[in-house]
């Protein structure tokens, strides 16, 4: 049962428990992230990668069977980032709705932003079949709970408009018939999307990392990478565990992007995503919740995402997490109330895990391909990596490697614009969260009138 700072009982003051049993992400117990052998690295190679998550390792992954000598720098354990903290759901989200791409992009690279989604996930799930990725992956379908009637009116549009131009299996769900999806009276109606579903993210990048490992990348575990130079027609990169010639170098960093990418850095701003998950639940009460096991979203600017494990036995629930440093529990309560006001009947439920990790956003809320004297960048989910990381990251390796077709991405241009007076450390962040939060706020008393 959640507690305040302490309780009284029998007169004496003491402590309250854990709000959750573990702050380590739920997905480590599957598939624990741990570090690499050491080994010297080698003085000159083609291609030298910064950042061992899904785009990097992807990435390192064709160039490698395409002969190309390849090293990945990563100043944590490959993973240990937002490749294994993420939700797990294959949403492919792209923030801006197609009016405001149109206006700032162009018409046509709007409209190929959408269909690159609709073929980022596809290649998604042809690779795992392919190489046979063991990582839980199920097409479950998505479904997106409406704020309010007026919301509910402009999501069915979309999902026809999706339906009829992607031909994405896209529908609306009216109230009456949202009992059928998710065991909650919040939402009034909502859509559904049956393209996406959710895997185990820990499992598909220790997949990935094998792939890649067999393919003759050579991983460097916690060896952060400090200065990328210029060097002749060549880069010297100076690395924890000695210098480095490469031909080529991609930074794939992310969310995690430090001074060893200042460019990079100054158009990234991390934001954290704080996800819990309950104890295990009984069957009947899974069914009732979560009928159908879909993945789960919300029409709120700072909207829940859950979902099922993929055991089917607990919920885990996601938002955002205004914290800039240490682990405070004040995050962890708010995504509890979500969840307690999403189902009410869960609000003293045990947490077994409540962990953060890092989210990339640019100004554009788009992923990006572009390159900077000389150095490629792939990066910028802003939040959907599980879809993006690995197709940007393997559209960057083709771009490295000369292969023109293969390369076309509508995400490789110029890059996005650097963020005034930023330097790495997001100290706006919680003032945009909490004018998002008076948003919502509003938005709900809009609809509850």
């Amino acid at each position: 049962m959640m507690v305040g700072p302490g309780s009284i009982v029998k007169d004496r003051t003491v402590p309250a428990p854990r709000i959750a049993d573990k702050s380590t992400p739920y997905w480590w117990e599957a598939a624990p992230v741990k570090p690499l052998p050491k080994q010297q690295p080698t003085a000159s190679i083609d291609v030298l990668i910064v950042g061992a998550g899904f785009a990097g390792l992807s990435a390192g992954l064709v160039l490698a069977r395409e002969g190309r000598s390849v090293a990945i720098f990563d100043r944590m354990n490959p993973g240990e980032g937002a490749s294994s903290r993420n939700g797990g759901i294959t949403s492919g989200t792209i923030r801006p709705d197609f009016a405001t791409m149109s206006k700032h992009f162009g018409e046509e690279r709007a409209l190929a932003i959408e269909r690159e989604g609709k073929a980022a996930r596809e290649f998604l799930y042809d690779f795992i079949r392919r190489e046979g990725l063991d990582c839980d992956f199920r097409l479950t379908g998505l479904f997106k709970g409406a704020l309010g009637y007026n919301q509910y009116d402009s999501m069915a549009r979309g999902a026809d408009r999706l339906a009829r131009l992607l031909g994405i299996d896209s529908f609306a769900v009216p109230r009456a018939e949202q009992q059928g999806y998710v065991g909650s009276d919040l939402y009034r109606g909502g859509t559904a999307r049956m393209d996406i579903g959710g895997l185990h993210p820990g499992k598909l990048h220790a997949e990935i990392l094998r792939l890649a490992l067999a393919a003759g990348v050579t991983v460097h575990a916690n060896t952060p990478v400090t200065k990328i130079a210029r060097d002749g027609d060549r880069f010297r990169v100076l690395t924890a565990a000695g210098p480095v010639r490469a031909r080529q170098v991609l930074v794939c960093t992310n969310g995690y992007t430090d001074g060893a990418a200042p460019y990079l850095r100054r158009r990234l701003v991390p934001v954290r995503a704080r996800i819990i998950t309950t104890e295990e639940l009984a069957p009947e009460v899974m069914d009732r919740l979560l009928p159908r096991r879909m993945m789960m979203g919300e029409s709120r600017i700072l909207g829940f995402y859950y979902r099922p494990t993929p055991d089917g036995s607990r919920i885990l629930l996601g938002g955002r997490d205004s914290s800039l440093a240490g682990d405070p529990p004040a995050p962890t309560l708010r995504v509890r109330a979500g969840l307690a006001e999403i189902f009410p009947e869960l609000k003293d439920v045990r947490l077994s895990h409540s962990w953060f990790g890092n989210v990339a956003m640019n100004r554009d809320m788009i992923p990006r391909i572009f390159e900077k004297d000389g150095v490629l960048y792939a990066s910028g989910f802003c939040g959907s990596g599980v879809v993006w990381a690995p197709w940007v990251g393997m559209r960057a390796a083709y771009r490295l490697l000369g292969h023109a077709e293969q390369a076309r991405s509508a995400f490789d241009f110029r890059p996005p614009a650097a963020v005034p007076l930023y330097r790495g450390n997001p100290w706006f962040m919680p003032a945009i969260i909490k004018s998002y939060a008076v948003r919502d706020r509003i938005s709900w008393w809009r609809a509850k009138r």
